[in-house]
């Protein structure tokens, strides 16, 4: 029988570290090193344990996010701690996550194994570019099939949907420049969703209701960006996410904006500093590829036994 998945809190602490070089560029484009500003250097803990207090357990399989390096986000492996029971391997998902799988066959009654891994995470915030006039929408017609994901619906990113589309085709109808009706949707999206915090319900409830947290306040923004044209997809950290949205500079580079859709008002910067985890909102998750996820949560599954588990942090 399957063991339901659990979820884990977020901790990190703060540490002294020399600077780390980014190794990672995302598809179809990135951020100029002039676009980075204030670094964090932080240690984070991520792993499972596993304990066998109701019996026996068999074929014990969890996963849990691996934060990966982007422009803004270095990463290294500092540490391993392994339970001889425990295998580990680290799984790609489309191009915006990884996760770490960590595979138990057999634990004995009363028995822990655990897999912990100790990064060292170097994450910068960036500044809003001064030159925004430079900017373009993309040419779809050219554009590269890995964005092309960041223009259709996600789960709870309804940007098909007829009312988003007939948002998108108003909002900003006035403005010559890109920048300008990206942002244009932005400040509609702040002026007439009021946050409040609660359960996800997405973007179109959002539009209905008026309200919404980060999430939703997020998802309508993505959704009619998208519907817009504008390539545009979430970016998740602890308790909290954000939108970047996609536009091209005059010799047709891409670069990923970010902007703060919930608090205060960032727009084509943002003073995150807390550790990327995950970029983008339509995963097909390993443990069954034919599924879409909003979010790579952390998943436990298993053949046999009630094991106790906790995911790290």
């Amino acid at each position: 029988m399957p063991v339901r998945f659990l979820f884990a809190a977020l901790m990190l602490s703060t540490v002294s570290a020399a600077p780390l070089s980014a190794q990672f560029r995302e598809p179809g484009g990135d951020l100029g090193s002039e676009t980075l500003g204030e670094t964090k250097v932080q240690q984070w803990q991520v792993g499972i344990i596993v304990n066998a207090a109701g019996g026996p357990c068999t074929g014990v399989v969890g996963y849990t996010a691996f934060p990966i390096e982007w422009p803004e986000q270095q990463v290294e492996i500092v540490k391993e701690d392994l339970s001889p029971e425990a295998k580990v391997s680290y799984v790609a998902v489309d191009d915006g996550a990884k996760v770490m799988v960590v595979r138990i066959r057999y634990l004995r009654a009363g028995e822990t194994a655990q897999a912990l891994t100790t990064l060292q995470i170097r994450r910068s915030t960036i500044v809003a570019p001064k030159n925004t006039d430079q900017y373009v929408l993309p040419d779809l017609r050219k554009l590269d099939r890995k964005l092309r994901v960041y223009l259709g619906p996600s789960p709870m990113i309804e940007s098909t949907d007829r009312r988003i589309r007939s948002l998108a085709g108003q909002i900003g109808a006035d403005k010559e420049k890109a920048w300008a009706k990206v942002e244009a949707i932005y400040d509609w999206v702040r002026t007439n969703v009021k946050y409040e915090n609660g359960d996800m319900k997405g973007a179109l409830a959002a539009l209905r209701d008026g309200t919404g947290d980060c999430e939703e306040l997020t998802s309508l923004f993505i959704a009619i960006c998208r519907a817009a044209d504008v390539p545009a997809r979430t970016v998740w950290v602890p308790g909290h996410c954000y939108p970047e949205f996609y536009l091209e500079d005059a010799e047709g580079k891409g670069h990923w904006f970010p902007c703060q859709a919930a608090g205060t008002r960032d727009f084509g910067g943002i003073p995150e500093t807390r550790p990327i985890l995950q970029k983008g909102d339509n995963f097909r998750p390993p443990w069954n590829r034919r599924d879409r996820k909003r979010y790579m949560a952390n998943t436990i599954t298993g053949t046999g036994g009630n094991p106790r588990v906790k995911f790290v942090p």
